[in-house]
């Protein structure tokens, strides 16, 4: 076995796996599916099973990256019984990683572009209806969004391209500072606006009567939804920080850490959309077009909204790379394992050049090619369907099944690495929980997800 590269310290592993999990669903989802669902009581439900279901899976998935010293593409050819095929799921994960950053890059490439607008003062001068139609204009524009997202490309290949202590924990222990530094300015000044109170309130005071008025059970599949996904778990992007680090510190309580952190910028993030939204008298829970159509329009009736405007797409890109830089290290990982022979510097360049072009049809799909509307949306929209509905909970209950199922890696074998060191034990107890309810809890969110897609509600 080769030598492996590791991280340089415990908090490097946990920012960069926190960085990893932490992307637009905590900045971006986060706000307004928890301004329409309920805010506090919402937010009861979602930490419930993020404790339930979120934390065990990433727990199994950083042992079973540990445990092999390798990342999706070898680990369960290395820890699988002779003759399963438990493997197949490897070219799925690697599938998953690409379509991922297929699409993702589109969307930091925007954060850019509106970072930009921003900073230039362009926002200054528009009116609440050109601020409305600025998005369309953005996602129109061809050329501007191919070379937004080339410039996301080149600097998350870039930032691999120079190792994981060097590169990955080195630049994302720096973001991650500075995104909590920008988090703390940006939250003080939200709830400090006239009427932002409200806001406050219906962020942190709980009032269960909103789950009634939502429905208990739709209210209930959004926390659970929201609280799998928001980890990034199924696509061997935690399995691979796992085989970077030692075996000093038992894993339970490491993912406690990540999930804490996640969870902590997820929250910061609420506290600076909602307020804003109640001191401006806007909705929300207005869904996907809050951050580009809203908070525009919100940050244009701020005293200095340019400046605010400035530091809040800083804080997104902050967000975004994050994880664009974990799944590429991801991606990179996976292929180093496959053809050891290439240089890090090689890979990272044929990398960079692959997803490029593989982005392209996600960014010309809202201009030049806006005809081609898989599923009947975007193509954007469809490969995030690909990843979000399928590739990650199908991943999460494999990995869950793995380390559960005699046929697979097994429980004993799971139990031995992620209580190797010192920190918080997983239970033995959960053993029947792991092997019956998660996974049911996993098949219910993928079967909701195709009924919410196919099925939408009048």
């Amino acid at each position: 076995m080769q030598n492996r590269e590791t991280f340089g310290s415990r908090l490097g592993f946990i920012l960069i796996s926190a960085g990893c999990a932490i992307g637009l669903g905590n900045v971006w989802r986060f706000p307004y599916i928890t301004g329409k669902y309920g805010g506090a009581a919402f937010i009861l439900l979602y930490l419930a099973f993020l404790l339930l279901f979120g934390i065990p899976v990433m727990t199994m998935e950083f042992s079973v990256g540990r445990a092999s010293r390798r990342s999706i593409s070898r680990s369960f050819h290395e820890l699988e019984p002779a003759g399963s095929k438990w493997h197949w799921w490897s070219y799925f994960g690697i599938a998953g990683n690409v379509i991922l950053m297929m699409f993702y890059t589109t969307i930091a490439g925007w954060m850019f572009i509106y970072f930009v607008k921003y900073v230039n003062g362009s926002f200054s001068s528009m009116t609440a209806q050109q601020v409305a139609s600025a998005f369309d204009n953005m996602t129109g524009n061809a050329g501007l969004t191919v070379l937004a997202m080339a410039v996301t490309v080149a600097i998350g290949f870039g930032v691999c391209s120079l190792g994981v202590k060097e590169g990955v924990e080195a630049v994302n222990k720096k973001m991650m500072a500075l995104l909590i530094v920008l988090m703390a300015v940006l939250a003080i000044r939200a709830i400090t606006l006239d009427g932002a109170q409200a806001g406050l309130q219906y962020f942190l005071i709980p009032d269960f009567s909103k789950i009634t008025e939502n429905g208990v059970w739709n209210v209930m599949y959004q926390a659970m939804s929201q609280a799998f996904f928001t980890l990034s778990v199924g696509m061997g992007g935690m399995a691979i920080f796992g085989s970077y680090i030692g075996r000093e510190r038992s894993l339970l309580g490491e993912s406690i850490n990540v999930a804490a952190l996640d969870t902590f910028v997820a929250l910061c993030s609420g506290l600076i959309v909602i307020p804003a939204c109640f001191a401006f008298g806007v909705d929300p829970g207005s869904g996907p077009p809050l951050i580009f159509i809203t908070l525009p329009g919100i940050f244009d009736k701020m005293p200095g909204g340019r400046l605010w405007g400035a530091l809040f797409f800083l804080f997104m890109i902050f967000a975004a790379m994050s994880t664009v830089i974990g799944v590429m290290e991801n991606i990179i990982s996976c292929f180093t394992d496959l053809f050891p022979k290439l240089s890090r510097k090689k890979m990272c360049l044929i990398g960079a050049i692959g997803i490029f072009v593989l982005s392209l049809p996600a960014v010309l799909g809202f201009n030049l090619w806006s005809h081609v509307q898989p599923l009947g949306g975007t193509i954007l929209d469809f490969e995030d369907f690909l990843v979000s509905n399928n590739i990650l909970p199908i991943g999460s209950c494999i990995y869950v099944l793995f380390c559960c199922l005699k046929s697979g890696w097994g429980w004993k074998n799971f139990m031995a690495e992620a209580n190797s060191g010192t920190g918080r034990k997983f239970p033995n107890w959960a053993r029947t929980y792991c092997t019956v309810v998660i996974p049911i809890a996993i098949v219910v969110i993928l079967i909701m997800g195709y009924v919410t897609k196919f099925m939408p509600a009048a």
